[in-house]
């Protein structure tokens, strides 16, 4: 059980940290990505108060929880990008979110050179990253629900 554990949270380190790497090479998140890694890092705290001992079993359906809660915001994330599906508007390109500004908002000229609409694909091998992040959560989910099942503590 805590060999899967410790799996599962260094699932969680590599794909938090994959998303900390891509941003630091320059590919800015959007809103929603942002969203996705919140469940992660409560994952890896989940993960390091089950190795900690303190109940494990129930800390690692809480964390197969969390992995579900980032792959299913991927798999949203995913079919935005991909025009599926209407994301929401204050982050996507379909111009609802600009209904709420004054005429001085629309005017400025202060927005962030970094900002990324949701619906824009950043960076795509195969999958894009919202994709690559449903997918390989989705297996986080396994390994927690078989270290939630494990018969040893080992």
């Amino acid at each position: 059980m805590r060999r899967l554990i410790a799996y599962a949270m260094l699932g969680h380190v590599g794909l938090l940290g994959g998303a900390f790497v891509f941003q630091a090479l320059g590919y800015a998140p959007c809103a929603m990505c942002l969203w996705q890694r919140w469940p992660h890092a409560a994952a890896i705290l989940i993960g390091l108060v089950a190795l900690a001992g303190v109940m494990p079993r129930a800390m690692a359906l809480v964390g197969a929880a969390a992995a579900a809660v980032t792959s299913g915001i991927g798999a949203y994330h995913a079919g935005v990008e991909q025009g599926w599906w209407e994301g929401p508007s204050s982050c996507t390109g379909g111009g609802d979110a600009l209904g709420g500004l004054s005429g001085g908002d629309l005017l400025s000229t202060d927005i962030p050179e970094t900002l990324v609409m949701c619906d824009d694909i950043v960076w795509q091998l195969g999958l894009t990253m919202a994709g690559w992040n449903f997918v390989l959560s989705a297996g986080l989910v396994v390994v927690w629900l078989m270290a939630a099942r494990a018969r040893s503590l080992r």
